[in-house]
Parts: C-alpha cells; sequence; structure tokens
C-alpha cells in the first residue's frame, strides 16, 4: 500500500511488515498486485470507513508525527471523487498507478547502525564478509532467490516504471533506497521525463544521504528546477562525529555543502529538509540537530528508530523510562522556548516518546534482548574500528551501557 504499511509479508520480512516468514519468492506484476484480493480487500475496507491494521503506523505515529495519510491525502485530494466513481463495490478499481516508490536495489555506500542488509549494499557486504548472515534468517541473500529478485527486478519492475514515464501518467516519484542517487535509473528517468516535456506535471521527492548531487555530468538541482515541484529530505541523524558514527559513510563537512546547494536552490523551506531519525546515541544529538536547523534555517523532520523487537539497541526505546525522560524533558527546556515552526516535528515526536512503552514496560524479556544487541554492536565496531563508548559525552548514558 505504502512503504509505511504493516501489512503480512508475501514473500519474506521486509522493514515494518506485520508477520510472515515463507521465505518463498513469487512476485506479482504491479498489473497483477493492483486488483488482487488483498488490494481489494483494502479498497473496500476503506470505503466502509474501517480503521485498518495495515495503516498501524499513521494510526498510532510510530515513526513520526507527520504521517504519510496526511502527505498523500494533500497531494491527491483532487482525485478522491475518482477513486469512488471508478471503484466498484468488490474494490476493483479503473484508476491507473501514477504515484510511484519502487526500490531498485539495496545500493549504498553508507553503513548506517539502525539500518541494516536488505536497505544497504554496504551492509549486505559487510554481513557476508564477516559471517554475519545465514540463509534461515536472510532468505533473500541466498542462491537462486538472490538472483530471482535481481531477474524481477530487470525484466519487470524496471519496465513498469518506465512504462509509465513513456506513457506520461506518472504523478509523483518517491526515490529512496539505498541510496537513489548511485543509480543510473535515478539519473536516465528524470532526464527522459524533461525530453518529454512533462516534467512540470511531476512532483519528485527524496530520501538521501546526500553524500552526492552529481552524476556523470548531470547535476541534481539543475534537474530538479525543471519539475513542477520537489522535496528532498537529507537523512543526518547527528552531527560532527557522532553523526559519523550513526552513519558509518558520512562526511559530516560534505553533507552540509551538499545540503547548502540545495538550499539556494530551494523555492521555499519544504523542498530543503534535514531529515533526522533519532537513535539512542542520537539522544545526544537533539540539541545540535535543533540548532543546525535554526542556523541553516530548514526545516526538521524528526522520526524515531523503528523496532520489531528489544534487539534494537539503536532505539532509543531501549532505555529505562525514568532516564529516557529525562533526557527528553532536558531537551525540552532547551528547544520550546527557542523553537520556530521549522522545529515543531522535533517537539511533536519527543513529547509523543514521553508517551510510549519502552523496551522494558513491551517485551517481556527485553533484558536478554538488550544484552544482545548489545553485543552486536560491539562486534560492529570491532569490524569497523570504532567505539561507541567514545561518542558518550552524556555520563549517564556511559554509565547505562557499561552496565547492561
Amino acid at each position: 500500500m505504502c512503504c509505511a504499511s504493516r501489512e503480512p509479508a508475501q514473500s519474506f520480512r521486509q522493514y515494518i511488515d506485520r508477520e510472515g516468514d515463507l521465505k518463498d519468492y513469487n512476485p506479482e506484476t504491479l498489473e497483477q498486485h493492483w486488483n488482487n484480493e488483498h488490494m481489494r480487500s483494502v479498497r473496500r475496507r476503506m470505503m466502509a470507513g474501517e480503521t485498518l491494521p495495515e495503516c498501524q503506523v499513521c494510526n498510532d505515529k510510530l515513526l513520526n508525527t507527520d504521517v504519510y495519510r496526511d502527505y498523500f491525502n494533500n497531494l491527491f485530494r483532487h482525485k478522491i471523487d475518482d477513486a469512488f466513481a471508478k471503484t466498484d463495490d468488490t474494490g476493483y478499481t479503473e484508476m491507473k498507478t501514477v504515484s510511484f516508490d519502487y526500490r531498485f536495489n539495496n545500493l549504498c555506500n553508507f553503513k548506517c547502525r539502525q539500518c541494516g542488509d536488505m536497505l544497504s549494499s554496504s551492509w549486505e557486504s559487510e554481513q557476508r564478509n564477516n559471517n554475519m548472515w545465514s540463509p534461515e534468517r536472510q532468505p533473500w541473500m541466498a542462491s537462486p532467490i538472490r538472483q530471482q529478485i535481481s531477474s524481477f527486478q530487470d525484466s519487470t519492475v524496471v519496465m513498469e516504471f518506465m512504462n509509465a514515464i513513456e506513457e506520461k501518467r506518472m504523478e509523483e516519484i518517491y526515490w529512496v533506497g539505498g541510496e537513489p542517487l548511485m543509480w543510473d535509473i535515478h539519473w536516465d528517468a528524470m532526464v527522459r521525463i524533461i525530453d518529454l516535456k512533462f516534467s512540470d506535471r511531476v512532483y519528485v521527492r527524496y530520501n538521501t544521504n546526500l553524500s552526492r548531487t552529481e552524476f556523470k555530468g548531470k547535476k541534481l538541482f539543475e534537474i530538479l528546477q525543471q519539475f513542477r515541484d520537489w522535496q528532498v529530505c537529507a537523512s543526518i541523524d547527528g552531527t560532527g562525529e557522532t553523526g559519523e558514527y550513526i552513519r558509518t559513510g558520512l562526511n559530516y563537512r560534505k553533507f552540509l555543502e551538499n545540503f547548502r546547494e540545495g538550499l539556494a536552490a530551494a523555492r521555499n523551506k519544504r523542498q530543503m529538509q534535514l531529515d533526522f531519525t533519532i537513535t539512542m546515541p542520537g539522544l545526544q544529538e537533539i540539541r545540535n540537530m535543533f540548532d543546525l536547523s535554526q542556523q541553516l534555517n530548514a526545516k526538521l523532520l524528526t522520526k524515531v528508530t523503528f523496532a520489531f523487537d528489544s534487539q534494537q539497541i539503536m532505539s532509543p526505546m531501549c532505555l529505562p523510562k525514568t532516564l529516557l525522560n529525562e533526557i527528553i524533558d532536558e531537551n525540552l527546556e532547551y528547544i520550546r522556548p527557542r523553537a520556530n515552526p521549522l522545529q515543531q516535528s522535533l517537539i511533536d515526536v519527543l513529547e509523543n516518546m514521553k508517551t510510549r512503552p519502552t523496551f522494558w514496560e513491551e517485551y517481556p524479556k527485553a533484558e536478554i534482548g538488550i544484552r544482545a544487541g548489545k553485543t552486536r554492536c560491539e562486534r560492529i565496531d570491532a569490524i569497523r574500528g570504532t567505539d561507541i563508548k567514545k561518542i558518550f559525552a552524556d555520563e549517564r548514558l556511559l554509565e547505562w551501557w557499561k552496565n547492561i
């Protein structure tokens, strides 16, 4: 349904899927999927006014307070009447897909601590090289499924996407990976839309690490000026040394240089945004990210690291409630009197975090999971030549970490 929907896994569990790990790969084409029983069921339930479990992320604001539903309702509100008119009682729709979010591959030059092999080729290589994976836990990395995925992407997914461009029915594209600015297809598709002379009808948005803004002579912000509108959410989870620890591969100085290039091209505050995901070590960076937002006069879009279980040590929800709330309250005390609307998302998320259960409240065996998460973090530190203890400027966090 969208990248934030919590649906049962079709082949193997990904990101925030609700359940399932079938270890089988039987992909559907877009045409098959668009009016299959599941999608028709979604439309029937929505038309009946039901609350969908698939929509839990927006309903309960699990990732952030600026929910995806609001974004799509705003972008496509002019299509609501048409959607009802062209959808029958069975949930079958005559409407064609006009918004595309295709993750063509996991190619990425970063290894962000809260990420993993499915969304980063650098993570995948590290896992393979250090015997940190298995066909049972990551079936998509094993033969023959790995080859089947690549074949389906090349023969079907790319074709579906490019056909929508050639038919000039593309109205919105979300470029996200992996790292989309490393993909040939990104640059080729954007230029093709311009060549077909309908870029003035297409809205494009990005989630990118912004480690580059140019590729083979093509310049991102020159290209974007030819589109109807655009938005770049530049992922950055901390400043300086801490930011570079959380996002392995980040050159913080280069990031700022590229972000300022985007600010110079932007026509409004919405087009260039700092995309801040709060991690456990990143709790120390909340004030710095707030200050950066004010210095750049740029919106600070804020999310919280999502966790399936208590082993996700990078989630701030792994902390005891008393310590977490103490850190949040100290930051809110600094932020509230100084904030402007560009930082409201940060305030909303911090306040929301205080109402959410921590791992200790949510998982019966939280301590076991947290210890396993620490062990995994220390193994990754050993591989990468880093040490999380060295970035704990907050003595409370360092003491908590040592006592796990």
